[in-house]
This record gives C-alpha cells, structure tokens and sequence, in this order.
C-alpha cells in the first residue's frame, strides 16, 4: 500500500523523543497496561495510562493505584491527571515526582462525560480561564523536570470557543506539549473533527512547543493528512485504533514514509484478540480479564462477515479455553474488509454540556466549585 513520502520529524516532549510522531490517547476502561502493552507491540509512540483523578492519587486510593501499573519495560510511563482543585492537582503531581509513578503528566481539560463537567472538569474548566491556569501551573511548579501538557477540545459549544486562551495560558505556564480534540464539548464524538482549529492553534503556539491534533483519526492516511493541513507536529489516536491496534503498525510505517502493512486477515485478527485476552488477564486476573475482553469483540470483528450466534457467543465468552474454540471457528483466510476502517466506538449526538450553577457567569472567577473534586478514579 502506497503512502506520502513525506517523513515527520521526530516529536519531542521534555526530554523524551519518540521517532513516531503518535500518542495514544487516554480511553477510560481501555488504556490499561494490558492494551498499552498490545499497542506498544505493535509501533513506537507515546502510550498515555486510563484518566485518573488527582484526589484518588493523593488520598492513595486502591483502584487508582491498581490504573497507573505500567509495565517495568513502558518508557516514558505517561500519566493522565484529572483534577478541579490547584491544590490537589499539585499534591498530585508531587507525589508522582518523589515516588517515581511516572515520567510524563498530562492533564484532561477535554473530557465531555456529563458527570465531570457537572463539577466543572475536563472540556468544562478552560471557560474558568483564571481557575485553569492556577491548575497548570500548579502542574507544572511541582513537576521538576518531569514534563507536563494539557489536553483540551475546543470550547464548550460553538459560542464559547476556549481553545487559543487556554493554549496561551498553558504554553505561559511552562506546559511541554498542547493536544487538541477538534470539536467542542457539546459535540461529544458527534459530526466531524474540525481540523481547521488545530491549524490555528499551531499557528498560535510558539514553534518551539508541540501541537498534537486530535479527532477523527482512523487509518494513517487520515493521521498525514491532518499533519499535511494543518502543521501539527504529531497525532494523537483514540477511537480509531478500538479493535485495530495494528493500526500503531501503520502509522509508524507511514511517518517513516515506508510502505504500509498488509491489513490483516481474520486468522492474523483472531490472533491479535487471543493476545490481547492474555494481556488483560495478565493485568487483571483471568475471570475478569477475559470479561474485560467482552466489549472489544465488535470492535475487532467490525465488517467481517462473521454470523450473529458466532459473534453473540464471542460477545459472552467466559474463559480463555473458550475464546479459543470460537476463534477456532473463524474463517482464517478471510481477507480484511475494504469498509472496516471509518469511526469506532460511541458516537452519540451533540447535546447540552452540563454544568456547574452559574459556572458561565464569571470566566474570571478562580474558585473551585464545591464538591468538584471526583471521589475515585476512572472518569
């Protein structure tokens, strides 16, 4: 398979480099370590861990401790970091540098899940333009040379654009990288990415730090020509490599300006799902690993002509022996679909962002709503 000759400068974020200008981006129940680990043998990037909140890591919570495993081999370990409160986001951040957790920290302000913007978090807090640079820097202040960057969507909705303020504020902050969802908040996942935003934003930022585009990215082609339009210095892939995680594979061939991979036949898809289960259970203990295995099913599976009884029993399996018989029973010669590729995942439809009480009356207010802090991790 052809692709561009044009090959991307390595991206750079602090003091790591990765020759594949590519980061995954946090997914919550799907970038555990054992998807990290599948992705990462597939082609080099940055691998980000599942959202954690900064109050379940600073209050030392279980399961939040149980997210941010990363493997003793997964350089950089690249940690999100959720948090409403300045305070404890630099906790947080402090307690990362002195217990080693990790050696890169983002930190979400593009999450459109209504049960965080209701305490003004993710997508919601740039719109507090004062409260969100008292949170980055914050970030920053405490990290020490352990780099930081913020990811955040455009706006709100389409009349409260954040954005271009939000970048100016973080890159002013010290932030090492600024990544970019192309759609608002009120989008969800909904309609298309607007990459045209991303180009501003590159345009906006100093050259010297790194603006990563964000939204629609389901194949390598997309992943160039988002780079090739709007001058982003890297890519960073969510839905897209949902039940694809060769797509990694792709993208490294393509920004190294070599010839794609064969697509896999569903006996090479069938192999890639059993090594998946393993890795889950491996993470997780076998019964709920291969449980966890469950929702992936449709993903991988997604255009092949694979009957309903194959796929609903696939859809329940109960225990790795079981997954092998049914993945037995695939048609392994089976070529991949040419409309396999293309939006993965929810997509829902574009709605009303929920909020704070009277979270839009004052985008100069720098308090923290009360209660914002979430209790656990795993938004």
């Amino acid at each position: 398979m052809s692709v561009p000759t044009a090959v991307r400068a390595p991206l750079r974020i602090g003091p790591h480099t990765c020759q594949t200008p590519v980061v995954l981006a946090p997914m919550a129940g799907i970038t555990n370590a054992g998807f990290r680990r599948l992705c990462r043998e597939q082609g080099a990037g940055f691998y980000v861990c599942e959202m954690i909140t900064s109050r379940g890591l600073v209050e030392k919570n279980p399961l939040t401790f149980r997210m941010i495993a990363m493997d003793p081999d997964e350089q950089p370990r690249s940690m999100q970091l959720y948090g409403v409160d300045p305070a404890t986001i630099g906790a947080a951040v402090r307690m990362i540098v002195e217990r080693d957790l990790a050696d890169h920290v983002d930190l979400n302000f593009g999450c459109p899940v209504p049960k965080v913007t209701r305490r003004g978090g993710g997508a919601a807090l740039p719109y507090k333009r004062r409260l969100f640079e008292r949170i980055v820097r914050a970030a920053v202040d405490n990290a020490g040379a352990l780099p930081v960057t913020v990811k955040m969507r455009i706006g709100i909705d389409d009349e409260r654009h954040t954005y271009l303020d939000a970048a100016r504020r973080a890159v002013d902050a010290g932030v090492a990288a600024v990544a970019l969802h192309a759609r608002t908040a009120a989008q969800r996942y909904s309609g298309t990415a607007d990459w045209s935003k991303i180009a501003r934003l590159r345009e906006a930022v100093p050259a010297e730090v790194p603006v990563l585009g964000n939204g629609d990215i389901f194949s390598a082609a997309d992943a160039l020509r988002m780079v090739a339009e709007t001058g982003c210095d890297g890519v960073v892939v969510g839905r897209g490599c949902l039940g694809r995680p060769w797509l990694f594979a792709d993208l490294e061939a393509a920004f190294a300006g070599r010839p794609l991979p064969e697509p896999p036949s569903l006996g090479q898809v069938a192999a890639t799902m059993r090594r998946h289960a393993v890795l889950l259970q491996a993470y997780m203990g076998p019964d709920k690993g291969i449980r966890d295995m469950r929702k992936h099913i449709a993903w991988y599976l997604k255009g092949f002509p694979v009957g309903g009884d194959l796929r609903r029993s696939l859809a329940m399996v109960g225990s790795l022996d079981e997954l092998d018989e049914l993945l037995a029973r695939l048609d392994a010669d089976e070529p991949f679909p040419a409309d396999a590729d293309g939006p993965r995942g929810r997509q829902g439809s574009p709605g009303r962002v929920v909020l704070p009480e009277h979270w839009l009356d004052d985008p100069d207010d720098p308090s923290v709503p009360f209660g914002a802090e979430l209790e656990h991790s795993g938004g």
